[in-house]
């Protein structure tokens, strides 16, 4: 799964060998300041305003219809209507449909055939160019590397949230389009501007971008969203996992406000040593631990200076974006490959519709996630809490709540 001029046959696994500096997983950096205007996130080369009903039509139309010439697939292929995103589920009820595009190109095996890998973990092959500091260990030619991502999800995201994709390698909305129309589509037919501006007005807009009312008022201007009380007593409990608080030893209250607080429940709390406060990206295991046993690579990663240091993982993240991400610090300040596992932070919001969950899809159900916070907390010397099958229980239990 590497690529160079000539494809390479992939590499056998490797023992793990990361190398971070630093003992916490829960490690974290701000992608930098982005202004806020009544809720919506001001950014640069991103269109706002109303449009006439003709062009509220035609952008709808863009994102639905709209091939590009390309292999038939439109941003709607990917991006369903419910859950913004793809869960195992809706692939195995396509897959009774033998025109559907998803199941070409990426949505194969090995990009040529089968359905084995989407039908399980309804995750896309992404090829990512290696910059030009990261090479890979027994493939010194390779250019690329293909990665297994799921798809990611845009409830919410498109008014709400600046930072793009998992690794943020799309700065705008438009961005992203365009290298999802390059890179999925694969279209014959190059878009214009006014059009990829039409399909992100249409995502930052259109009311099946959120998950709730309230969500939808805080985009146009409206108050922020608070955390909702909780009925049962479960829930209340868990609410208490997500409510600002001094980390206390032991104690499970405010453990998942370290890394999901602010209005959207996706940066970093003023109790979390790792980072500053509104962090936006997190190394929390995910590609460390490898649940669905993904072909690993041992990266190679230069700072620059003439120190190289081996990583071994399935998907680097974050290091693999050139340019480097606003926030993220340059070489001579912290070596790059610190921030290997480094991903986005998600928002919570509608969280309970947008399964499966992290970078990888490997975790399938709420349940799940918090299994996985249960071995991470339990093997972190920074954040010892012993999570029990109640405190799961509630932690889903709240998730579940937040609409």
């Amino acid at each position: 799964m590497v690529n160079s001029n000539e494809r390479i046959g992939s590499l056998r696994r490797l023992p793990p060998a990361l190398i971070l500096a630093g003992s916490t997983l829960l490690t974290i950096v701000s992608i930098g300041h982005v202004d806020v205007v009544g809720g919506q996130a001001n950014i640069v080369g991103q269109r706002s305003g109303e449009r006439s009903a003709s062009g509220r039509n035609e952008s709808r139309r863009l994102f639905r219809e709209e091939t590009f010439g390309g292999n038939g697939r439109t941003c709607e292929t990917c991006h369903s209507r419910k859950t913004g995103t793809i869960s195992p589920a809706d692939v195995l009820e396509r897959l009774s449909d033998p025109n559907d595009p998803l199941f070409i190109h990426d949505g194969l095996d090995d990009g040529v055939s089968g359905t084995s890998r989407i039908a399980n973990h309804a995750t896309i092959r992404i090829e990512r160019p290696l910059p030009p500091n990261v090479r890979i260990a027994g493939a010194p030619s390779a250019t690329s590397v293909v990665l297994l991502r799921g798809v990611p999800g845009t409830i919410n995201t498109p008014a709400l949230d600046p930072a793009l994709m998992y690794d943020l390698r799309a700065r705008t909305l438009g961005d992203q389009a365009l290298g999802a129309i390059h890179d999925h589509a694969q279209n014959t037919v190059e878009p214009t501007e006014e059009q990829l501006a039409l399909i992100a007005e249409f995502q930052r807009t259109d009311k099946r971008f959120f998950s709730s009312d309230a969500l939808e008022d805080f985009a146009r201007g409206g108050p922020a969203p608070e955390l909702p009380p909780g009925e049962t007593k479960s829930q209340q409990r868990g609410r208490l996992m997500f409510v600002e608080s001094e980390f206390t030893r032991g104690s499970t209250k405010g453990i998942c406000a370290l890394c999901h607080t602010g209005p959207m429940l996706n940066q970093t709390s003023p109790f979390n040593p790792g980072g500053p406060p509104g962090s936006r990206i997190a190394n929390i295991g995910v590609s460390e631990r490898n649940l669905l046993n993904l072909p690993e690579y041992t990266f190679l990663i230069d700072d620059g200076f003439g120190d190289v240091r081996a990583v071994t993982m399935p998907d680097l993240g974050i290091p693999l974006t050139n340019p480097r991400p606003p926030g993220v610090p340059p070489p001579f300040v912290r070596h790059p490959a610190f921030f290997a596992g480094f991903f986005k932070i998600p928002s919570l919001w509608g969280v309970k519709k947008t399964a499966p969950y992290f970078h990888d899809n490997s975790a399938k159900t709420l349940e799940e996630v918090a299994a996985f916070y249960t071995n991470l907390f339990a093997n972190n010397p920074d954040f010892p809490v012993q999570l029990t099958p109640q405190d799961e229980a509630d932690m889903v239990a709240y998730m579940k709540l937040l609409q």
